[in-house]
């Protein structure tokens, strides 16, 4: 996994609320176990028309916006419980994914492949929203060990929660392989000392 300790980036707004898993990445694209090349068909349904041409109207679509940070409504990640949903998103180049409310599977999915999903206040993602409409290159900072995320054009900071071992992966790039090598020692000597 990337490490993940500060990132400053523009944001992609998704101004929706109960974005689900299969508008994600619908259900018919998930005939892989490999995790490449999802991010192409990242909210396909959205991004193409029927004859498989770009929507000019869908912010992914759009020159203007860009950015590894994902901003979108409340209730972000509902409906089935897919992986593949996760996988889109770190495929298409997202980093982290801002909302007042994640779904807890996707959360959970997203935190285990490389996305950090942070929670913050509607009041929050709204001022985030307002900023990005006045201007589309708006930067966001996330300070993973202070667990604090900062709108910089108008200095607004919240902070936000995350679980204690997942933000050491993600601070050292760790998966879950990696962070019980990491404490192999420590485990070898739990195992005397109990023996």
């Amino acid at each position: 996994m990337q490490k993940l300790t500060i990132l400053t980036s523009p944001c992609v707004p998704l101004n929706v609320e109960s974005v689900d898993t299969d508008q994600i990445i619908p259900a018919r694209f998930l005939k892989t176990t490999n995790r490449e090349g999802f991010g192409k068909n990242l909210f396909r349904d959205w991004r193409y028309d029927s004859e498989d041409q770009p929507k000019s109207d869908f912010v992914l679509n759009s020159a203007k916006y860009s950015g590894q940070i994902l901003v979108a409504g409340k209730n972000f990640g509902c409906g089935s419980s897919r992986e593949h949903a996760a996988w889109a998103i770190a495929d298409y180049g997202f980093r982290a994914v801002i909302s007042p409310l994640f779904a807890d599977i996707f959360k959970g999915n997203a935190l285990n492949n490389g996305v950090l999903p942070i929670q913050v206040s509607e009041n929050f993602v709204q001022t985030l929203f307002a900023e990005i409409e006045k201007n589309p290159k708006t930067e966001v900072t996330i300070d993973l060990p202070a667990q604090k995320i900062t709108i910089n054009s108008i200095n607004l900071s919240e902070y936000f929660d995350i679980n204690d071992y997942k933000k050491t992966c993600f601070i050292n790039g760790y998966d879950d392989i990696d962070y019980l090598l990491s404490i192999k020692e420590k485990i070898e000597h739990y195992e005397v000392q109990k023996s």
